[in-house]
């Protein structure tokens, strides 16, 4: 049995989930929804993620923060709202492109007794207030990631303080030296953690195709092979930012493809988190940088869903033989762009955005309805384009932070 652990471990991680990968699949349309039986084991993989996220963000950030100055941080900051902001935006208009090419919807028509209550949006100002948790034991239970990121950016900043002074400088470096200790601890049983995602993809990837079948596919597969069009244009234009910045694809996708695959089949960007964060660390890229830009991604940057936004409105407005003028796409573009900020840390927050969108711009709620059938579909490569964006945006930052004059 020894034996058979260390061969195991020793297979490299992008072989092994390649090979859950097929063999997920083939169980899932061999089994169907008998699959659910290894639910428990995708289950299993959701947890330890979110069990390793709060000790490696909080951690990371603390020891990145003290091993750059407060200007730095300040630029880099700057660098990160501003692309999140500008990809949001592309992504929309991607999205509303090519869904315009290709027309999903054309023909379908509604059968009146689809429903759908619009789900509560919190805006951009509660977004923006919950950054600052008020109980910070709350913010670490409920896995409030913007106030993990508040906490731990105050508590390196002040214990990079204290390393400053005559008084406390000797006390600070112990500190310092411990939570460092504690961040390396974190990343060992990371390594733990690795060697369970195989497993858990395969049951969760299993337990999807089992359950969705054949059947949602080709009710509604011309939308879903529209979107998927419209992700693979977004990932060329990402392909376009890295060699612009001068940053070999090969090399990024080799350490990027575990994160991304993960993201496919959990749909979950906040819980793929800790796949990212050591994906940035095997790429060599700035720890104070990663350790602020991808929790902040995971929460806020969602160009997967800014795409489903779009397609889904055109696809929306066919149903109801009502094409979008040009001052509708402007509005989605706009609205767009700020759901994808105003609905961070909502569950089924890409339905949550369509909902935003369609309610503005007067599209019919019962098309959110007949969307949410593929939902789960939809979703995988909405979530692997989002850990995507947040990748390639942290490592082009990165590459302009090598070159710009430290402050």
């Amino acid at each position: 049995m020894r034996s058979f652990f260390k061969a195991y471990a020793g297979v490299s991680l992008i072989k092994k989930i390649t090979v859950a990968l097929s063999l997920g699949i083939l169980v899932g349309l061999i089994f169907g929804e008998s699959a659910s039986v290894l639910e428990p084991f995708g289950d299993l993989l959701l947890r330890l993620l979110q069990f390793i996220i709060l000790p490696l963000i909080l951690f990371t950030l603390i020891v990145g923060v003290n091993q750059t100055n407060i200007g730095s941080l300040g630029r880099m900051g700057g660098k990160v709202f501003l692309y999140y902001l500008a990809t949001s935006a592309a992504a929309i208009i991607v999205g509303v492109t090519v869904a315009s090419l290709f027309n999903p919807g054309t023909g379908t028509s509604l059968s009146g007794d689809e429903s759908f209550e619009t789900p509560e949006n919190p805006g951009v100002v509660e977004v923006l207030l919950n950054i600052v948790p008020d109980n910070i034991v709350t913010a670490f239970s409920e896995l409030n990631l913007l106030g993990i990121i508040f906490t731990a950016l105050v508590f390196g900043i002040a214990i990079s303080y204290l390393r400053s002074t005559t008084d406390y400088h000797e006390a600070g470096d112990r500190l310092f030296k411990g939570i460092d200790a504690l961040n390396e601890v974190t990343l060992t049983v990371m390594k733990g953690i690795l060697q369970f995602v195989p497993i858990g993809i395969f049951a969760i990837i299993a337990n999807v195709v089992g359950s969705q079948g054949t059947d949602t596919l080709l009710s509604l597969g011309n939308f879903i092979l529209v979107l998927y069009i419209a992700i693979f244009v977004q990932l060329t234009f990402y392909l376009v930012i890295l060699l612009i910045s001068k940053i070999g694809p090969g090399a990024f996708l080799k350490e990027a493809r575990t994160p991304l695959v993960t993201a496919f089949v959990t749909q979950s960007s906040s819980g793929t988190l800790p796949l990212t964060l050591n994906a940035a660390r095997n790429l060599g890229l700035n720890k104070s940088l990663y350790g602020f830009s991808l929790p902040l991604g995971a929460t806020i940057n969602m160009d997967g869903a800014a795409i489903r936004i779009a397609v889904s409105a055109v696809f929306a407005a066919n149903v109801i033989n009502e094409p979008l003028g040009f001052a509708a796409i402007l509005q989605i573009v706009i609205v767009g762009t700020l759901a994808s900020v105003g609905t961070a840390g909502v569950p089924g927050a890409g339905i949550v955005m369509i909902a935003t969108v369609f309610a503005q711009v007067g599209l019919p709620m019962e098309a959110v309805a007949l969307l949410t059938a593929v939902d789960v579909l939809v979703g995988m490569g909405a979530t692997a384009l989002n850990v995507t964006g947040d990748l390639v945006g942290t490592s082009v930052i990165n590459k302009t932070e090598k070159s710009s004059p430290q402050s």
